[in-house]
């Protein structure tokens, strides 16, 4: 198996310690608790920054020596903490998710929307929903369109914990499917991954591939070496304290852990703990993620105006079936994954999947897939009233232009509205974000 990429440095440290560096646009990100932990300002900044472990389990960046003024601007301009890649309007203008026929206020630009799984059983049981992505990265690495694909993967020294990892295998990329409800960083050896020369294929959170669409404006190996970028649709990002809270409740010590899976060999299928001594414990996922992991999500993903992937080639979800009173069925059963191609290369990845016998794909009408994920849509809903009461507490906000925030917003309700913008100015004063 590939290396892993080095581990973030979980050093004793606070928010208040990491939130002084002489970086304009790190220091009003920090200050406003809307770094993503996606690493891209550590990733190009050679050596200047590093990244951090810091209370209560969040990846944060640390700068040690001044930046240059070309690495300054880029960093404003994609750090998503700072500037979120747009779906429509003057600034996407020329990029290739703005030619999508149709863009949704809840799910973005798209081409296609479909449901989908795995052909390969193994890729379809062993991934989150239905191993599409797992599918698309080892059909791209077998047929030469990629060298590699760059993920994250478990910590094998802290298994509830990530690192970046390089796979050009389908065992290694299999090894390393299923989500990762921790700290992720993908972007954080970027420069050194493109430097590499290496073609390969990246998966990231929604907040990652808006930050590599960011810096290929300014870097064009990018699009040159990366030509598949997938996201998922996003839940928010929990602290570390969240997964020690599941293994505790399990019965076990956080410390003595050989393995952690927080999701997949079924769908949704359970977060399992397992210790050196063949000990386990496990936990459904409405009670891991509905009971401690949800609970653990950082500020920045309670404001994100872009959770479902908008700019990705393709974006992956799970397309929940609804139980007997409407709401998403976290039953266990085959998975089945909801697939938006969002540009050109989208549309030729799974097309060249389904060419291969990889993947089946069925349309979707983009109307039911608030079925499936509804809360996407409350929280696309809200954005603007949350980042309302920052700008009335003069607390820094990100760039949200061109994301359909306002369109969304009117789909709901002003009494709902009124209400977040009260409770986020509350928590804001309180120091609770």
């Amino acid at each position: 198996m590939a290396d892993p990429l080095p581990a973030v440095a979980d050093r004793p440290a606070t928010a208040a310690s990491a939130s002084r560096p002489s970086s304009p646009t790190l220091a009003r990100v920090l200050a406003g608790e809307l770094c993503s932990g996606c690493g891209l300002c550590a990733g190009i900044s050679h050596g200047r920054i590093a990244l951090e472990t810091v209370a209560p389990g969040y990846t944060r960046p640390r700068q040690s020596a001044a930046l240059d003024a070309a690495t300054e601007r880029t960093i404003a301009r994609a750090c998503p903490g700072a500037t979120v890649a747009p779906w429509v309007g003057p600034r996407a203008r020329g990029r290739a998710w703005s030619d999508a026929p149709q863009v949704d206020p809840y799910w973005g630009p798209f081409h296609s929307c479909e449901t989908g799984h795995a052909t390969d059983e193994e890729v379809r049981f062993v991934g989150s929903s239905g191993g599409v992505a797992s599918a698309l990265l080892i059909g791209a690495i077998e047929s030469g369109a990629v060298d590699a694909a760059l993920h994250v993967a478990a910590d094998p020294a802290r298994p509830t914990r990530n690192v970046l990892h390089w796979s050009t295998t389908r065992e290694e990329v299999l090894a390393g499917a299923g989500s990762r409800y921790a700290a992720s960083s993908p972007l954080a050896e970027i420069d050194a991954a493109l430097a590499s020369g290496r073609r390969f294929a990246f998966v990231g959170k929604p907040c990652d591939v808006s930050a590599l669409r960011q810096l290929a404006l300014t870097d064009p190996r990018v699009d040159a070496q990366v030509p598949l970028k997938i996201a998922f649709f996003c839940g928010g990002l929990p602290s570390h304290a969240g997964a020690d809270r599941i293994v505790r409740a399990m019965g076990l010590d956080p410390a003595q852990l050989a393995r952690f899976r927080y999701r997949g060999h079924g769908w949704p299928g359970t977060a399992r703990a397992d210790l050196a001594d063949g000990t386990h414990g496990e936990m459904s996922y409405a009670d891991s993620w509905g009971g401690h992991l949800s609970k653990e999500v950082q500020f920045r993903c309670k404001i994100c105006p872009d959770a479902v992937g908008g700019v990705a080639d393709v974006a992956v979800a799970d397309a929940w079936y609804e139980d007997a009173s409407g709401y998403p069925s976290f039953a266990e059963q085959d998975g089945r994954s909801l697939v938006m191609a969002r540009t050109p290369a989208g549309v030729a990845a799974l097309a060249a999947a389904r060419a291969a016998g990889a993947i089946v794909t069925a349309p979707l009408p983009v109307g039911e897939i608030v079925r499936m994920q509804g809360s996407q849509a409350n929280r696309k809903r809200l954005v603007i009233p949350r980042l309302a009461a920052c700008a009335l507490l003069f607390q820094p906000r990100p760039d949200v232009r061109g994301l359909a925030t306002g369109a969304a917003m009117r789909r709901g309700t002003l009494g709902t509205a009124l209400r977040n913008l009260v409770g986020t100015a509350r928590r804001i004063i309180l120091g609770r974000r």
